[in-house]
């Protein structure tokens, strides 16, 4: 039995720290790093960030794959995928970096940080009406790992939370929406959205006019699901419109983004370089050893990616 990890030493942490924070929890698991796999029969688990299918060799005797790219749909699709189950890796409370970010952007778009800005750098003293958050509703597309936490700040803030998922679920934390046939109300009663949706051929482009004009004249966006949840000129058509008051936008398509990109320079937009957060080598190592020890006892994957939903 071996894991053989593929990338996840060149972006988090490095090969040794790898080894040594799976040999506290599995001290007699072999770790090995792609592309020295060693003997292909001996790799039952792979774990890895932005893999290539291509270059990898078949690994016969493989039990599980454990992925830590935001999302899957670079590779599922892919003819090599080894039909075995895969899983995310991700700490099931949700990241305390994904919360403080998204509860920034929050606050910042609630208490109109960016025109304070503006008023500053042109010496103005502005004064205008305050809202509070308990006449601010922030709706959630995606109720995940990474969305409960910072939605149960805000709520703790006073704000009006609620999401939008796919399907009918129970929960009694915040008002659920679900469904396409649901998405037009949720919006409605959005002021500031916040997307953290795994990216489909279902919610590709799902910020675009049509849905602009669904939400209440002068909401907010937060993006920090993926690029292609945004159509940009459909944004900046509503930034400039007045439909929408800012936006702040963590994933874009494509990274980087041109310099060309008129995103860059508007006054309405916060461009930041895909830094959400950023997960650590013992939260990663942590939850592989989970999913290992509880395959190895004859449970299932603890979050495991359903192909057909691309999640």
């Amino acid at each position: 039995m071996a894991l053989l990890i593929v990338n996840l030493d060149k972006v988090i942490g490095d090969a040794q720290a790898w080894r040594d924070t799976i040999a506290e929890q599995i001290p007699d698991l072999p770790v090995r790093f792609w592309p020295d796999a060693g003997d292909v029969k001996d790799i039952e688990y792979l774990a890895f960030m932005h893999p290539d299918f291509g270059l990898l060799p078949a690994f016969p005797n493989l039990k599980a794959m454990f992925s830590r790219s935001a999302g899957v749909e670079s590779f599922i699709n892919h003819p090599k995928l080894p039909k075995v189950p895969l899983g995310k890796v991700e700490p099931p409370g949700g990241d305390p970096m994904m919360t403080e970010y998204v509860v920034m952007h929050v606050l910042r778009f609630h208490r109109d940080m960016p025109a304070y800005q503006a008023a500053q750098a042109k010496r103005e003293w502005r004064r205008v009406p305050i809202i509070r958050p308990e006449q601010r509703r922030v709706g959630f597309l995606g109720f995940g790992m990474m969305a409960k936490a910072p939605a149960l700040v805000l709520q703790s803030l006073g704000f009006k939370v609620s999401a939008w998922v796919r399907s009918p679920r129970q929960t009694a934390e915040v008002p659920l929406f679900h469904g396409r046939d649901q998405l037009e109300r949720f919006l409605a009663q959005t002021d500031i959205a916040v997307c953290l949706l795994p990216l489909t051929a279902e919610t590709e482009g799902i910020f675009c006019a049509r849905t602009f004009a669904m939400m209440p004249r002068g909401a907010m966006l937060v993006n920090v699901g993926r690029g292609k949840h945004v159509i940009d000129k459909d944004l900046i058509a509503a930034l400039d419109a007045g439909q929408l008051s800012y936006a702040a936008l963590d994933a874009l398509w494509p990274e980087p983004l041109p310099p060309e990109s008129p995103l860059w320079l508007h006054p309405k937009v916060t461009i930041m370089p895909h830094v959400a957060r950023r997960p650590t080598v013992a939260q990663l190592a942590t939850e592989i050893v989970a999913n290992i020890k509880s395959l190895g006892a004859g449970g299932r994957l603890l979050q495991e990616i359903d192909l057909a939903r691309e999640y």
